[in-house]
């Protein structure tokens, strides 16, 4: 008779917390184990007796993205990369900006079926392959082979679940491990006890999610998290993946029970290579880097332009956040104002920048009257417009929503593409469309034209330009900011007044608040944002914005799962 598998064994529990589509989590935690997992006593890193701040309501059991799951396996297991067997995965729905928002991240059916089967893969790739399989046994575990097992599971186990086991689970894993030999008949027994207990640790929901269950009583009427908790907050805050060995000893010894300690932890953590990807990762996704690629541009306008150029628009973009948050010490200030550039011989040609470059990027100092910031360059002007126009309605939008946060009603159900007209400009075409006396007129009129306008001297690859069909370019007009109308006369002005405003650095601060949080910004969130917002306008940088972030009650605590 066949032996069953580990995900036969464990499939009634899994069964019975994926009764319904979309799987609770705190049933599946209690199903699979029997427990919520380790809790730990002990003060957190919130002041006794201090009332409680407004705290907006998260998941205890936030799942790992796609990207955190590949890159936890990945080091989880020690591989030289991660294994690109989400590629297979069901896919998530966006839920709001950016791909870590716990609202879209659910587990249904067909995912867990994708987890149980990479699981398996996985637990075979290392355990058929010796020097796979020495990565992740220690090399002082005991020789006796009772105390082998217990040893390799608690550390391994301690790894996977980004905690210490609970003696319950400890024993339910190594009693799997002894079952090794029976369900992989033929291997060396210490390798198939690896191989089941890893097919079994790869499905379990407290390695699919993290789980903030909290560090004793509620204190001022939140529960502080463990510093395992918060340690796997912050490595997956900064590099998207597991908490490092040395993180993790961190929060065993209680390094991390203070503000101060914590701050100085995310410090370090941010000079990491992985934490340059994350802030990547984060623009890219609120600029859109993805619309760079696959741009249509008509051949007889624009001989200059060739596919290859939507990757140079993301390198060039990527380089620019790097050069401004890490190499500059900026903040949104720098990214919506500098000049600082870099340019391949392709980009270099549309910039009008002149030298000898070849594929690399080499870095250059743009025109001052031509360009000032990310809202200047090819990428975001080149996506924002069709093959032969600039799109001035869309590059409103975008402003609007990714840089200012304003709140826009959606179009009409009859809403129609701009029409061609007989209009000289694509300045008047827009007017003509949705201006005065149209049935855009109220939200184009003051949110949306105006802003896209501004950028009318760049043509539909983002080259600058005086002229439009013949005609002087236009691109004056006036938008509110601080609650008065300030006018300007290009995007360089208008850059300049989005510098300076409140609403554009409420909005940087509370889109990362949302990226570190892993969900939407609510009301109760809206003085924080507010403090950050006039911190940055201030000077602070993005990496002294994050660092407030992980410094602060929301990121350190949680509302209790009792409260209204």
């Amino acid at each position: 008779m066949t032996p069953p598998s580990i995900s036969m064994i464990l499939l009634p529990r899994w069964r019975r917390a994926l009764g319904a589509p979309l799987c609770a989590a705190a049933v599946l935690l209690a199903g699979c184990t029997g427990s919520l997992g380790a809790h730990e006593e002990g003060d957190g890193p919130l002041p006794g007796g201090a009332a409680a701040p407004q705290v907006a309501e998260r998941s205890m059991f936030p799942r790992l993205s796609h990207a955190q799951w590949e890159n936890t396996v990945r080091d989880l297991l020690r591989l030289d990369d991660t294994p690109g067997l989400s590629a297979s995965f069901t896919s998530d729905p966006l839920g709001g900006v950016f791909d870590n928002n716990e609202a879209a991240l659910l587990v249904t059916p067909g995912l867990w079926s994708d987890y149980q089967r990479a699981a398996e893969e996985l637990a075979a790739l290392v355990t058929t392959d010796e020097d796979k399989l020495g990565r992740i046994v220690p090399a002082d575990l005991p020789v006796e082979p009772e105390a082998r097992a217990q040893a390799f599971i608690e550390r391994f186990g301690e790894r996977a679940f980004r905690r210490p086991l609970t003696a319950e689970e400890r024993d339910t894993y190594v009693a799997l491990f002894r079952r090794g030999e029976q369900l992989f008949e033929g291997e060396e027994p210490f390798a198939a006890g690896v191989r089941a207990a890893l097919e079994a640790f790869l499905q379990s929901p407290h390695f699919v999610y993290r789980v903030e269950r909290g560090a004793g009583p509620a204190k001022g009427g939140l529960i502080p998290l463990s510093g395992h908790e918060i340690a796997a907050k912050l490595s997956y805050l900064f590099w998207n993946s597991m908490p490092s060995d040395a993180l993790l000893e961190a929060a065993k010894a209680g390094e991390l029970s203070t503000r101060e300690a914590v701050r100085a932890y995310a410090e370090g953590m941010l000079d990491d290579l992985r934490a340059r990807e994350v802030v990547r990762a984060f623009h890219r996704q609120l600029y859109d880097y993805e619309q760079y690629h696959d741009l249509n541009k008509d051949k007889a306008l624009y001989p200059e332009f060739v596919p290859e150029m939507g990757g140079d628009m993301q390198r060039e973009a990527e380089r620019f956040v790097d050069h401004v948050v890490f190499e500059r010490e900026g903040g949104l200030t720098e990214l919506l104002t500098s000049r600082a550039a870099f340019v391949n011989d392709r980009l270099a040609a549309v910039y009008g920048v002149e030298g000898d470059f070849s594929d690399e990027l080499e870095q250059v100092e743009l025109d001052e009257a031509e360009r000032s910031g990310l809202l200047t360059r090819l990428g975001f002007l080149a996506a924002k417009a069709t093959a032969r126009q600039p799109d001035s309605i869309h590059r409103g939008v975008f402003v609007n929503l990714r840089i200012l946060c304003a709140s826009l009603p959606p179009p009409p159900d009859d809403a129609t593409s701009l029409p061609p007209g007989e209009q000289a400009t694509n300045r008047e075409r827009v007017e003509a469309h949705t201006g005065k006396g149209t049935c855009g007129a109220s939200c184009h009129g003051a949110l949306i034209n105006p802003v896209g306008f501004a950028f009318e001297h760049y043509d539909a690859i983002g080259k600058y330009r005086t002229t439009d069909n013949g005609m002087p370019v236009n691109s004056a007009d006036t938008y509110t900011l601080g609650g008065q109308p300030r006018k300007y006369a290009d995007a360089i002005e208008f850059s300049q007044l989005l510098a300076e405003s409140r609403e554009a650095h409420a909005c940087y601060a509370e889109r990362w608040l949302e990226f570190a949080h892993g969900r939407d910004a609510g009301v109760k969130d809206k003085t924080f944002v507010e403090q950050l917002g006039e911190a940055s306008r201030g000077g602070s940088s993005t990496k002294e914005l994050l660092l407030e972030i992980v410094s602060s009650t929301p990121f350190l605590a949680r509302v209790p799962a009792e409260a209204p």
